[in-house]
């Protein structure tokens, strides 16, 4: 029990890390800012590689989280 509440524990963090990155990247993806939006890609891209080699989240998700956001900042890089 104490390692799986310390293994929870440490994928939570992970958890934590990565989605306050998509979430930092889709608001600036809102605020139409293509600057801000390209900082806070990278950002995620790398907090998400980071959970995919800790096997917090599978590649193919993470696949696919990054597709998403990558095409909605080229969209407003474009305009």
């Amino acid at each position: 029990m104490r390692v799986t509440e310390r293994k929870n524990q440490k994928n939570q963090r992970i958890k934590g890390s990565f989605r306050s990155a998509i979430k930092a990247t889709k608001k600036a993806i809102e605020e139409k800012n293509s600057q801000s939006a390209g900082k806070e890609l990278r950002k995620a891209v790398k907090a998400l590689d980071k959970a995919v080699q800790k096997k917090v989240l599978h590649k193919n998700t993470v696949a696919r989280y990054k597709s998403k956001l990558n095409k909605a900042v080229k969209e407003i890089a474009k305009k």
